[in-house]
């Protein structure tokens, strides 16, 4: 077995579950997603990184239980549990599991979560063993996260088939009591190397910020607060975008937070999956106002999982908008869409137009992420 190439497995059980409750993040409130009625998602989307993996060539080295074991035992993969936790997985597990692949020669460390699952990862893995994030946090701004778990499990078997460059990228995570409390404040906490194919890699998320930005946001906005007068509730995704269009109607949105506006005023405010539901019953008719995650391109998936595919089946993709600056448009290569459930994804899918001022708007491809280079 010593040509046999060795993969780290880690799943991080609890990661994404804040987003759909509207935490904005899991860390240190794992306990409370619960209480809000919060489900896994991450074991899910593990799995599905592993199910085009079948054949290949190599032994997974897992942590034990739902901290890999158990999807590893479901893909029907070679594999062997080198750590195994002590009660309900925590950061410093990660960590020890990370070292413990390393310690039996993993050649590569692939982790299902978020940013701060990146950041457990790297710190171990540092520069010497690559490494690939399944996404299924509710925030990822690092470079190392493939655009789908498909395009992960692709990543996979492309590295041990050999066939893959690499690149060093910046792990990237937010201060996690500003985020919750509406501020974006990102800070680098290191350098890893990735395996590398560029559609299938997404890019760390990028902040847009000049007066000919705030120009075209307030274009936007004038434009949004025309057609928001025909009586329907606004579901408003997290951004600056969104924000300027509440602003112009005299409303205060949360920053980062989902909010629904009816009639120029917020009647929903930092809405969870739950709330949204609600509120789109009561209302009769929704419509759902996005912005693309700069530089990544998501359109949903991303930061804003409170709009759930159940809430976009409610209100109807064709009710979806999705509004951006010309200059973040230019700068973000594709438009992508990745709520978790095919069907949804595929609906959305497709030439859209993309509101970039005063009733000017572009037409763009948006992509189901799971299709993109996987074909």
């Amino acid at each position: 077995m010593s040509g046999l190439k060795k993969v780290g497995f880690l799943v991080n059980p609890i990661a994404g579950m804040g987003g759909a409750v509207g935490l904005k993040g899991t860390d240190g409130l794992a306990e409370e997603a619960v209480a809000r009625g919060a489900v896994p998602v991450s074991p899910r989307r593990a799995e599905i990184a592993l199910e085009d993996l079948s054949g290949v060539d190599a032994l997974f080295l897992t942590a034990g239980g739902d901290m890999g074991e158990w999807a590893l035992r479901k893909s029907g993969l070679r594999y062997k549990v080198v750590y195994k936790s002590l009660d309900q997985s925590t950061a410093e597990d990660t960590r020890k599991a990370s070292s413990s692949f390393i310690e039996e020669g993993a050649d590569l460390i692939v982790f299902c979560g978020g940013d701060g699952t990146a950041r457990d990862v790297s710190e171990v893995a540092g520069s010497q063993v690559p490494i690939i994030g399944i996404p299924a946090g509710v925030k990822m701004h690092s470079g190392v996260f493939a655009i789908s778990p498909q395009a992960a499990g692709e990543l996979v078997r492309g590295y041990l088939e050999g066939d893959l460059h690499f690149r060093e990228t910046e792990i990237v995570d937010v201060d996690q009591e500003l985020y919750r409390s509406g501020t974006l404040e990102t800070k680098i906490y290191g350098i890893a190397v990735t395996p590398y194919r560029p559609v299938l890699v997404q890019e760390r998320k990028q902040i847009y910020s000049s007066r000919d930005e705030e120009v075209f946001k307030e274009e936007i906005a004038v434009f949004a607060s025309e057609f928001m007068r025909d009586g329907s509730a606004y579901i408003l995704g997290a951004g600056t975008t969104t924000a300027k269009i509440a602003e112009l109607l005299g409303a205060e949105k949360t920053l980062l937070g989902v909010d629904v506006l009816k009639s120029g005023r917020i009647i929903c405010s930092d809405a969870s999956e739950k709330d949204l539901l609600r509120t789109i019953d009561e209302a009769g008719a929704a419509k759902i106002i996005v912005s693309p995650i700069g530089a990544q391109g998501f359109v949903l998936g991303r930061g804003s999982q409170q709009i759930s595919p159940e809430v976009i089946r409610r209100a109807n993709p064709e009710n979806l908008i999705i509004v951006a600056t010309p200059h973040k448009l230019k700068e973000t290569p594709r438009l992508l869409v990745d709520t978790g459930d095919p069907e949804i994804d595929e609906m959305i899918a497709g030439r859209r137009q993309v509101i970039c001022g005063y009733r000017i708007a572009q037409l763009k491809d948006v992509e189901a992420s799971s299709k993109v280079g996987t074909d």
